[in-house]
């Protein structure tokens, strides 16, 4: 699939800018690179632009103090990339809140094999043993790009992104993607660009060597 960054002109009104193609590692890199993403493969893989875009804005996001405290209670601890896949398989369970998603087999697949080029990573939220929360998506220069997230205990996805925004933040990144706007993300704190800004920060994030540490 020839991946291109979309305009106002040749992309439908909610993003949609291509049909069909394969999940390839260096078609997925291609395709982030140019502010696109694969959302679904059911009959047919789809590729998106959205605009506007949701983003997490680095220098200014704060936690919820709640999320902090519900943490510290449960005594939950964080790790990056310990089950990459774990929380992936997570993403895709259906719910009462999520009856289906995208994630399947494939996605699954494709994205370990980014995940073992040091392209995706994970983070984990674990209660005692058990993982009760995560999320995961794509690191590219000073661009990560979240794919999505999961929570088995109130507030433990909250708590991932609040994490996640830590690691970016030390790490020098500069554009955390959010992809599509909803209510949900706007409640953790996610905030709303146009899509020509969005493009133009994603390309200077691009240059920027950031290491997810």
């Amino acid at each position: 699939m020839p991946v291109q960054v979309a305009s106002e002109s040749d992309s439908a009104p909610n993003g949609l800018v291509a049909l069909g193609g394969k999940l390839l590692p260096e078609t997925l890199v291609a395709a982030y690179r140019a502010g696109i993403f694969p959302w679904s493969s059911d009959p047919v893989l789809t590729w998106w632009s959205p605009d506007p875009r949701a983003v997490f804005e680095l220098g200014s996001w704060r936690p919820h103090r709640s999320v902090g405290r519900a943490a510290r209670r449960a005594g939950w601890r964080f790790t990056v990339d310990r089950d990459f896949e774990g929380v992936m398989r997570a993403c895709a369970e259906a719910g009462a809140d999520r009856p289906s998603t995208w994630i399947t087999d494939d996605f699954v697949r494709s994205y370990g094999q980014l995940h073992g080029m040091g392209l995706a990573h994970s983070v984990e939220v674990w209660e005692d043993q058990a993982l009760v929360g995560g999320l995961y998506g794509v690191a590219l220069g000073g661009f990560f790009g979240g794919e999505s997230m999961f929570h088995r205990r109130t507030d433990a996805s909250k708590a991932a992104v609040g994490y996640l925004i830590e690691r970016l933040r030390a790490g020098g990144f500069t554009l955390l993607d959010a992809q599509v706007p909803t209510p949900h993300l706007a409640r953790l704190g996610a905030t709303t660009i146009p899509r020509s800004e969005y493009l133009a920060r994603l390309r200077r994030a691009l240059t920027v060597a950031a290491t997810f540490t």
